[in-house]
């Protein structure tokens, strides 16, 4: 008898401790909790298990000690999976620097660690956008727990997908998600999104989506004051509460790293936010479902988005450090729990590090946007033009000076062909999408390796070189 009781004993503690293994790409990616670790960790000993979690800076199971990520060096198309430093550790940023070694580099796949197999990649086009490109690696470095990380910095048509999930909440089925975000880089456009989303990249309507969204768009529903707010993106619409009225209780967040929370289940929904750096989260809304058709019952489809919308609107600016989607509505007390690892895993540690890749915002030709990017180029007098991403292709130099359309051709710029740019120290340039300096701007203040990343690729048609 107490034999028998032994080995049932040591069967259900084998059960309750297995492990979920997947292959990525010849590499093992071990999925378990050991204990409340992570946030993968506290969802599962909360009954809502992750569907997916994902993070350039960190692993979010205690046990995990896979990849978190894949980088691609662009000058010969190299890949290169960046580790953890421990198992449920940190992010092994020099595996980054080794591999780029001064190189310009691209987040290729962000991994799921919680062993489902959705990981992300670059978004194809949609019904509201062409195809995006990948994020630049090195575009924000900074440190988690003192530890130095990387994050996916995303301007305008940049995003990542998975249109084929396994176990992520479908119709009107119960889910949680949160994500830890920048309160520093956001924008009003159309969406920086993470959550679920249809699974053709087009809007196939109300109720389809259920995904977090962070920003200061007011083209639906808003909150209080002049944002950036949480909110959740149900398709057709972003939701600060029940209606697209403006929801006071729906207050800004600013703070340096925010975390956004979303929470849906049938006949309800719920936001909540916070400071990703102290005290607890609060409760944006929690209530029913909008009252247009569509949204109660859901019609979720199940895909997965990351710095887009559902349709591929992709004019969204945002910082993804990271983030997890369960099964299940989680309890508030999972939630508070949630923050509060994310707390004690020290986002900002002594400081952080911008480098040297990040776009400037696109504007009309009224206004001006600046590049926060540091200039890396070498000092000349001329400005330089590239055919192709990263400073390849056919290069023509320019010098002071304002260019009309024919004026560009006659240099041996055709119109509507530039995708990189080259600017020295003191120089600004003012590119316009239409002729006679006219239509949409962007300014530029040093080097941009990749204008899909600011929406501008291939639209030059004028510009002005100006030396400051």
């Amino acid at each position: 008898m107490k034999r028998t009781i032994i080995i049932s004993i040591i069967l259900v503690i084998t059960l309750s401790i297995s492990l979920l293994i997947i292959n990525t790409g010849g590499q093992k990616i071990t999925a378990a909790g050991n204990g409340p670790n992570g946030p993968g960790d506290i969802y599962a000993a909360g009954g809502t298990p992750c569907v997916a979690a994902y993070s350039t800076a960190r692993a979010l199971y205690g046990s995990y000690n896979g990849p978190l990520y894949q980088v691609r060096r662009s000058s010969d198309n190299a890949t290169k999976d960046i580790p953890v430093l421990t198992t449920g550790g940190f992010a092994d940023s020099s595996v980054q620097d080794s591999f780029l070694s001064g190189k310009t580099g691209t987040i290729s796949i962000i991994y799921d660690q919680s062993g489902h197999g959705n990981h992300l990649k670059v978004a194809p086009a949609g019904g509201a956008g062409k195809a995006d490109v990948e994020a630049i690696a090195t575009s924000e470095k900074l440190q988690v727990g003192g530890n130095w990380v990387y994050s996916v910095f995303t301007s305008a048509g940049m995003g990542y997908r998975n249109n084929n999930t396994t176990g992520v909440a479908t119709g009107d089925q119960p889910e949680s998600m949160y994500m830890v975000t920048s309160g520093k880089h956001f924008n009003g456009a159309c969406c920086y999104d993470f959550g679920n989303a249809e699974t053709n990249n087009m809007d196939t309507g109300n109720g389809h989506m259920e995904a977090i969204y962070y920003g200061n768009c007011t083209w639906w529903g808003k909150g209080g004051g002049n944002g950036p707010w949480v909110m959740a993106d149900l398709e057709n619409g972003l939701f600060a509460g029940q209606s697209l009225s403006a929801n006071q209780n729906n207050t800004p967040i600013a703070s340096t790293y925010v975390t956004a929370m979303l929470k849906g289940k049938p006949g309800e929904f719920c936001i909540k936010g916070g400071d990703s750096n102290s005290g607890t989260l609060k409760t944006m809304y929690e209530g029913a479902r909008p009252t247009a058709n569509g949204y109660n019952p859901m019609h979720k489809e199940g895909a997965i988005i990351l710095g887009i919308g559902g349709d591929n609107s992709n004019g969204s600016a945002g910082t993804f450090y990271e983030g997890c989607i369960t099964t299940g509505y989680s309890s508030n007390e999972t939630d508070e729990a949630i923050q509060k690892n994310i707390i004690e895993a020290g986002y900002g540690g002594s400081g952080t590090s911008t480098g040297t890749t990040s776009a400037p915002t696109p504007t009309t030709s009224t206004s001006t946007s600046t590049s926060t990017s540091t200039s890396t180029s070498t000092p000349t007098s001329n400005v330089t033009f590239y055919r192709d991403y990263y400073y390849s292709g056919s290069a023509v130099s320019l010098g002071v000076g304002n260019y009309t359309m024919s004026q560009l051709a006659s240099a041996g710029i055709p119109n509507d062909s530039v995708s990189s740019i080259k600017v020295p120290s003191g120089y600004q340039v003012e590119v316009y999408a239409d002729d006679n300096f006219s239509g949409t701007k962007w300014t530029f203040n040093a080097d941009n390796a990749n204008f899909g990343s600011s929406g501008c690729n291939d639209v030059m048609s004028s510009v002005k070189i100006i030396k400051n």
